[in-house]
């Protein structure tokens, strides 16, 4: 894993002063890459790099060129399946320079163009400039693990891993996008392409977007998740073939995920997914003792110690147990929200910020972490509900405007997603500054796309919900604010087993009878852990993990916090209404109050978050926010 930035301007050929800017870029993101960093400028052209050293570290340094040096390339991330694509591009002819993973893409886009992305097994994000074309071709992976972002200001198109870097060019000026506000307000965070900032957007997971010399942008989708439509003709298997075919993925996937140079390890949290990472590891690797990190909780409510010291046993790992102490909630949010680059919905990226840096401190480079199985398995309690629907153990009385309302979501009137949305559009307009009241049907998330509802037409009430959570919950929330970027705060690369390609493919074949049955989550996953998993974690109830929110910053009287909710700097910063956050304050600091998570939202830690997130990123606070504008437009 790395940082790459830069730019390219269409009306000048760039100079000596050019290169400072894109060093400048690559150094706020030098946490991404703290081993090594480049810079190079030619003709329009500047591309900036910061390495973390995994695979091929004597000389796997970046920007890296073809044989002709008619293409060059900056690329974050991996490519798990290099080995084996590499001894296919070899007996094509080609002839490699580096150890190092990323070579591939140039010699695969030398032999197939653009169409080759779905050769690659991996989590990355890469910028490749044609010389012969003049054209940039950038690129996010199909699960979305690696971050892009981008914008165009001043003729001149800009790229970043982080949008810090992005903001560290002269002629991008930071402003907060309201609409991107709303989507943190409404759903588990940021949903691509919308960032926090206007017109600065995020690529897509599975998407490509193309420079050519005139400035033209286009973009493409090249893979996503796609669900067999109802009456599909499907040549259904045996429950046994599928626990088969799901552990050879499964198994595959961690194989190719401990390809490193560099010491490895795993999160464990004494779940099942994380226990099934372990279990499997301890399997694959007898004669090399991998490290496990876990966090542990003071209060015995949040404890999961005895699961870990399990399972750390179970498969020979060095069980590295840290207690995370509330105290170190306030002590990391502010660099948590940095480093996130948006408002969060609760205080848990502060455990991964401070767990990653204890990785880190261990001198280890790569974590493998389980994420993705409950998105792809039917791991939530929503999928439980929607059963229970099915079998009419309610009744819905729904409003009809929120029936209209879900069906302009997701084509489906009856198909309920997290909330109720015309109550909660009440419960924004409370706390919003007046300016966004008045403006609130262009300040409202929901009037904009939010999926491609093609992806859920004619698809069942489990695979629907699959299809948001996963492309909602998962890809820019788990996966980017949470997962890569709290982990990358502390040069650690996070890697998915659950997220393999193949893997996640061959998910979408397993019928849903198998991922939910009989009311049980992640049915074929727990039959899969039952041939390796010590039984005591396979018979565990689902564990959901809440950390101390709002209510418990009010309580410890900490300065900053105090100062971000003033009556004062609220009615200055002019986005939320004081008198509500007054309200809200009054309510959280109850003796005895708590939130219903996950049912209910800690809207005060959205409101505390987004202060931080001004601190660090925007210079005048009470300017005024322009309403939602469209984004970029598009060939």
């Amino acid at each position: 894993m790395c940082g790459i930035c830069g730019f390219i301007n269409y009306k000048r050929r760039l100079h000596d002063g050019d290169k400072a800017i894109v060093e400048e870029m690559a150094r706020k993101i030098i946490h991404r890459g703290p081993d090594e960093q480049n810079a190079l400028v030619f003709d329009n052209v500047a591309l900036g790099f910061t390495r973390l050293s995994i695979i091929g570290l004597g000389n796997g340094m970046q920007p890296i060129y073809n044989e002709d040096k008619t293409l060059v390339l900056v690329c974050n991330g991996e490519i798990f399946n290099y080995i084996e694509l590499t001894k296919l591009l070899k007996q094509r002819g080609h002839t490699f320079s580096t150890k190092s993973d990323v070579e591939v893409i140039l010699h695969l886009y030398e032999d197939h163009g653009r169409d080759f992305l779905n050769q690659l097994n991996g989590q990355f994000a890469f910028a490749l400039y044609d010389l012969k074309k003049k054209e940039i071709f950038c690129v996010r992976d199909q699960m979305g693990v690696i971050p892009f972002f981008y914008t165009v200001a001043d003729d001149t198109f800009i790229f970043g891993s982080e949008i810090k870097a992005i903001l560290a060019h002269p002629s991008v000026k930071p402003e907060i996008d309201p609409v991107g506000l709303d989507q943190v307000m409404t759903f588990a965070g940021l949903i691509s392409p919308r960032t926090m900032f206007r017109d600065i957007h995020s690529l897509e997971n599975g998407h490509y977007i193309t420079v050519d010399a005139a400035g033209t942008i286009r973009k493409k989708e090249y893979w996503d998740l796609v669900y067999p439509e109802a009456g599909a003709a499907v040549n259904e298997q045996s429950e046994k073939y599928y626990i088969d075919q799901l552990e050879e993925h499964f198994e595959n996937s961690i194989k190719l995920r401990l390809r490193a140079d560099v010491p490895s390890g795993f999160y464990l949290s004494g779940g099942l997914d994380s226990s099934m990472i372990a279990m499997k590891v301890g399997q694959l690797n007898r004669e090399n003792r991998k490290d496990a990190f876990s966090i542990d909780f003071i209060d015995s409510k949040l404890s999961e110690t005895v699961y870990q010291k399990l399972i750390a046993k179970e498969c020979n790992a060095r069980l590295h147990l840290k207690t995370f102490h509330s105290e170190d909630i306030s002590s990391r949010l502010q660099s948590s929200v940095y480093h996130s680059e948006c408002p969060i919905k609760e205080s848990y990226n502060t455990a991964s910020h401070y767990l990653s840096g204890k990785v880190r401190e261990e001198g280890i480079k790569v974590i493998l972490s389980g994420e993705g199985s409950d998105e792809l398995f039917a791991g939530y309690i929503g999928y439980r509900f929607d059963e229970m629907r099915a079998a009419n153990v309610w009744n819905d009385e729904t409003d009809p405007a929120e029936k209209k309302l879900r069906h302009a979501l997701w084509g489906d009137e009856s198909f309920f997603y997290e909330l109720d949305f015309l109550s909660h559009n009440s419960v924004k307009k409370s706390l919003y500054a007046d300016r966004f009241v008045h403006a609130f049907d262009e300040v409202n998330c929901l009037n904009y796309p939010v999926i491609n509802r093609d992806r859920l037409v004619n698809r069942n009430a489990l695979n629907k919900r699959s299809y948001l959570d996963f492309k909602i919950r998962l890809t820019d929330h788990l996966l980017s604010d949470h997962g890569d970027r709290m982990a990358m705060a502390n040069s650690v690369e996070v890697r998915y087993p659950f997220l393999d390609k193949d893997l996640v493919e061959f998910s979408t074949t397993v019928p849903s009878g198998l991922k939910l049955k009989d009311f049980t989550e992640k049915y074929i996953v727990k039959k899969l852990a039952e041939r390796f998993v010590p039984k005591t974690v396979c018979d565990r109830e689902k564990f959901g993990f809440v950390a101390p929110g709002s209510p418990y910053l009010l309580q410890q009287d900490i300065e900053y916090i105090n100062d971000i909710l003033s009556y004062s700097q609220i009615k200055r910063q002019n986005f939320f209404n004081p008198d509500s956050v007054e309200a809200l304050k009054k309510q959280y600091s109850q003796e005895g109050f708590s939130i219903n998570a996950p049912f209910e939202s800690d809207m005060l830690m959205i409101v505390i978050s987004f202060g931080i997130l001004l601190d660090h990123f925007i210079d005048n606070q009470s300017a005024p926010v322009a309403a939602a504008r469209p984004s970029l437009e598009f060939a």
